[in-house]
């Protein structure tokens, strides 16, 4: 007897869980999901290319996708992660400059796709959406600001505690613990590090015995965030930890 292949269901087309969009009402939303384009990535597909001339703006819908670049080596640098709920390519939109990274699909991902004009034309409209957009600008120089500072300060060790830092986030069933759900590959936290998969594996094993994090399945729990902001404070002032 054969096996019988079972297809998975197609995912939902909407656009309720992009947080720029949610104080839109749902017929605004509507809308604006009707100007875009679908399209479902594949594992390791390019979204985007760097140095591309595309001006679309992109709604991660389902899945989670990683922005990356490459050094005049060709080492892989990743900036930021990108999950379900996000969008990413507003500044090409907005400055109609190419393409400053290349945003990979770390997996199975549903994107919409917004024209520039349609994109430039909702911030006239909504200042809603606009407020959102000068705050999600205002981040991402304020994060850039901090990893700057991280690289010319923080050994290579310290720069891995950090990223994990960023990553974790409060777990709702257990007060006062933090998870990274789920741990991203090491070569990833590796490249967002600007450091090596070996230093970062060698790093979460030694934290391992001290019982700050734990690991379960595919996610990392930190049982003391606070300690853990110590360690990098005092790897910061010693210089110890550069692998």
């Amino acid at each position: 007897m054969g096996v019988i292949a079972v297809s998975k269901p197609p995912l939902t087309r909407s656009l309720a869980s992009i947080e720029l969009f949610s104080d839109l009402d749902e017929a605004e939303r509507e809308r604006v999901k009707n100007r875009c384009r679908w399209r479902t990535y594949r594992t390791g597909e390019r979204i985007l290319e760097s140095g591309s001339e595309s001006r679309e703006v992109f709604f991660l819908v389902h899945g989670t996708a990683s922005a990356v670049n490459y050094s005049l080596s060709g080492r892989e640098i990743a900036f930021a992660t990108f999950n379900a709920g996000d969008y990413f390519g507003e500044l090409s939109a907005i400055d109609a400059q190419p393409r400053s990274a290349s945003i990979v699909a770390s997996e199975e991902c549903l994107v919409a796709s917004l024209s520039a004009d349609d994109f430039l034309d909702l911030l006239r409209h909504r200042v809603e959406v606009t407020f959102k957009v000068f705050q999600r600008l205002a981040s991402m120089v304020r994060a850039s600001d901090v990893r700057i500072m991280e690289l010319s300060t923080l050994a290579a060790s310290a720069r891995v505690y950090s990223e994990l830092l960023r990553m974790a986030k409060p777990e709702a069933a257990v007060p006062g613990m933090w998870v990274i759900q789920p741990l991203p590959p090491l070569r990833e936290i590796a490249s967002r590090a600007s450091t090596t998969r070996e230093t970062v594996n060698r790093s979460i094993t030694q934290l391992y015995p001290t019982g700050l994090i734990r690991r379960k399945g595919r996610n990392l729990y930190v049982t003391d965030k606070t300690k853990l902001e110590l360690i990098v404070k005092e790897l910061q002032h010693t210089g110890k930890g550069q692998y």
